[in-house]
C-alpha cells in the first residue's frame, strides 16, 4: 500500500516508449497502409507482452489491486488486450495527423463537448484533465480541428530526447503547444499567460513528479495524483473540465465534465484533495468500464 512514507513509483524509461519503436512506429504508421500497421502492431504487442517483463508484470500487479476476483490467467490476457489496444491508439493518433477536419470528424461517434464550451464563455480559460486512459493524444486532435479552442498541453519530457522532440513535432502539427514542465523556471507563468488568454490546457493526472502530488484513493487505496492542476486552479480561477477519450465501437467518444471549481476559501489542500479525488473518481470508473484503456506500464502501488 502507498503511503506517506513509501517510495514514489519510478516511471521507468524503458520499454515501449524508447527512440527506436517510437520513431519506427510513427514512419512506419506514416507511409505503409492501415492494412499492414494494424496487424503489424498486433504482433509486435504480442511480443512486447512477452519480451518487456516489466511493463507486464506491473499490469498484472496492477491488475490485482483493482480486479482481485480475477484469476492469473484473465490478467494475463486482459495484459496482452491491455498492449494491443495501446498499440491500435497509437496508430490511430499517427494516421490522424496527416487527415483533414472533415476526415478527423469521422473517427468520433460520440462528441459531447458541452462542459468545455460553457467553462470557455467564461474567458478565464480552462484545465482540462484525464489520466493515462484512452487515447489522450487523439484527444487533442480532435480538440483543436472539431473546437474552436487553442490548446496547450504540459507533459514532462522523456528520458529519450528523440521521443521528446518527435512528440512535439507531432502536436506542433496539429496547432497543439507543448509546455514541458521542470524545463522552465516559467513554466508556471506560462501556463498562467495561455488561461489568462482564454486557452485549453491538457494535464494528466494519474502520475505524479516527486512531491507534487496528494493522496487520494483509487481502487479503494491511498493512491498519489498529480497536485498541480488543482493548485492552478484555485490560483488562476479556472475551472477543471476532465475529459476521456477512448475507442468506442467504430471511432472514438469524447466525453468533458463535469466541471469543477475549487474553492478559494476555507482549507486549501483540502479543496485541492476533494477536486484531485473527484478526478480520479472519474477515472477509476471510466477504467473499470475498459480496464484495457488504462495504459500504465509501471507498478501504480508499492
Amino acid at each position: 500500500m502507498t503511503t506517506a512514507d513509501s517510495p514514489s513509483p519510478r516511471w521507468h524509461p524503458r520499454g515501449l516508449n524508447n527512440g527506436a519503436i517510437v520513431s519506427a512506429t510513427y514512419y512506419g504508421v506514416s507511409y505503409l497502409p492501415p492494412s499492414l500497421t494494424y496487424p503489424i502492431g498486433h504482433a509486435g504487442t504480442w511480443l512486447a507482452f512477452h519480451l518487456m517483463r516489466n511493463g507486464t508484470r506491473a499490469l498484472v500487479e496492477n491488475f490485482a489491486v483493482m480486479f482481485p476476483e480475477l484469476s492469473p490467467r484473465a490478467r494475463d490476457e486482459l495484459a496482452l488486450r491491455t498492449y494491443r489496444s495501446y498499440a491500435r491508439d497509437v496508430i490511430d493518433f499517427i494516421r490522424s495527423l496527416r487527415m483533414t477536419p472533415e476526415a478527423t470528424r469521422g473517427l468520433v461517434t460520440r462528441l459531447d463537448t458541452a462542459a468545455l464550451d460553457h467553462v470557455m464563455t467564461e474567458g478565464r480559460g480552462a484545465i482540462v484533465l484525464s489520466g493515462h486512459f484512452g487515447n489522450w493524444e487523439i484527444g487533442g486532435v480532435l480538440l483543436r480541428r472539431l473546437t474552436p479552442y487553442s490548446l496547450s498541453v504540459v507533459a514532462k519530457s522523456e528520458p529519450s530526447q528523440r521521443v521528446t522532440r518527435l512528440r512535439q513535432e507531432m502536436r506542433k502539427g496539429v496547432g497543439v503547444e507543448t509546455i514541458e514542465v521542470r524545463q522552465h523556471v516559467d513554466t508556471a507563468l506560462r501556463i498562467r499567460e495561455r488561461l489568462q488568454q482564454n486557452h485549453a490546457i491538457g494535464m494528466l493526472l494519474d502520475r505524479h513528479l516527486g512531491k507534487d502530488c496528494v493522496e487520494v484513493s483509487f481502487f479503494g487505496r491511498p493512491t498519489k495524483f498529480l497536485r498541480t492542476p488543482a493548485v492552478m486552479a484555485a490560483f488562476s480561477g479556472a475551472p477543471l473540465v476532465p475529459c476521456f477519450v477512448y475507442r468506442d465501437g467504430g471511432g472514438f467518444a469524447v466525453e468533458t465534465g463535469p466541471i469543477i471549481r475549487v474553492a478559494t476559501t476555507g482549507d486549501r489542500d483540502a479543496n485541492v484533495r476533494d477536486a484531485v479525488q473527484t478526478v480520479a473518481t472519474l477515472i477509476e470508473r471510466h477504467t473499470r468500464q475498459h480496464p484495457q484503456y488504462w495504459y500504465q506500464f509501471y507498478r501504480v502501488w508499492n
